[in-house]
């Protein structure tokens, strides 16, 4: 036997609370590992070999992919899939593995949107990069208003139907454009499985409906930048660390966002509620994005074993009192990393 055959963890499933998706026979892990920004081609492969086989030891069964994660487009899936061939391969069905297409990720017009033809061709292109013969989730990253929503959501079926995709998803969708995805797909006779918008402590537009429409219509939410990409930590503390994603001119991330004095303000308010808790200003964000029943995950990233074990720590405190949520909300302003 190879002394790099990788043997999971016995103990992976315990300890885990695994949450329902909405009203679905589904379960998924409530800490998520999602692979936007740091399963690119300038990262060690070695190392994000390491991230996956340790979330998986910690009972993370959900990898959270995109036609154009990366840099490059399709890298992050490229990397995934190198990684389940060489350690997952009979472990297969205890993951749980989603890819989504609709933002841009090739020249010309067919790498775009949401007609039937990108998305197609895009899950065929996804499944060949991850050496799979289905995703478990497939969803459309984002609302297409030049595409009609029963050409892209008569695509999720034909995912579904096909056996290329057990489920389906939508992504960025307001909650109007929710319930008619939802009220298309099952007049077609596939449901709508789950939705994953951003939500954190510093971004609550879920808040004002979309929630409510997650109850009403039995989805699931798997939530992303819960970390509002690291705001929410202790990265940013005392300034801009060189090689931080702040420090790239840029990125989505700017160090003006980081020095701002009302931001300052409420990471040291937060992070004192934290330390009261026992937890980490990154685990108290976690937690409060779970708090809500909807929430089925939390999609978040990790560029070490360190960080990812310490985010999965959160799971040891999920629950809050009355008054540590209306202090919380002294704090956790929607709209303050903008």
């Amino acid at each position: 036997m190879s002394v790099d055959t990788y043997l999971p963890s016995l103990s992976r499933y315990e300890g885990t609370p695994y949450r329902r998706v909405g009203r679905s026979g589904l379960l998924l892990p409530p800490i998520s590992l999602g692979l936007w920004q740091n399963f690119g081609e300038d990262c060690d492969p070695q190392s994000l070999r390491a991230i996956v086989r340790r979330a998986f030891d910690l009972g993370i069964t959900h990898f959270d992919l995109a036609n154009n994660y990366g840099p490059p487009p399709g890298s992050a899936e490229a990397h995934v899939g190198r990684i389940l061939e060489q350690d997952f391969r009979h472990l297969r069905d205890q993951l749980v593995i989603s890819t989504k297409a609709g933002h841009r990720m090739g020249p010309g017009p067919y790498g775009d949107g949401g007609s039937r033809k990108y998305l197609l061709t895009s899950l065929d292109q996804s499944l060949h990069r991850l050496g799979l013969g289905h995703v478990d989730i497939f969803y459309h990253h984002r609302e297409d208003p030049d595409t009609p929503l029963e050409e892209t959501m008569g695509a999720l079926d034909q995912a579904v139907r096909s056996g290329k995709a057990l489920y389906a998803g939508i992504s960025n969708y307001s909650p109007e454009r929710t319930v008619q995805a939802a009220e298309i797909l099952a007049d077609l006779g596939t449901p709508l499985l789950i939705h994953q918008p951003s939500y954190s402590m510093f971004n609550r537009h879920v808040e004002h409906g979309l929630l409510g429409v997650a109850d009403d219509l039995g989805l699931g939410l798997a939530v992303f930048s819960p970390l509002q990409q690291g705001l929410l930590t202790n990265k940013y503390a005392s300034g801009v660390p060189t090689g931080s994603r702040a420090s790239n001119t840029g990125g989505s991330l700017t160090a003006r966002q980081v020095h701002d004095a009302t931001y300052q303000e409420r990471m040291r308010g937060l992070s004192d509620i934290a330390h009261e808790r026992g937890q980490s200003l990154a685990q108290l964000a976690l937690a409060w994005t779970l708090r809500h029943p909807a929430v089925a995950t939390a999609l978040v990233g990790a560029s070490t074993v360190r960080q990812l074990e310490q985010n999965v720590l959160t799971v040891e405190n999920l629950g809050f009192t009355a008054e540590e949520l209306v202090r919380i909300d002294e704090f956790a302003i929607d709209g303050t990393a903008r």
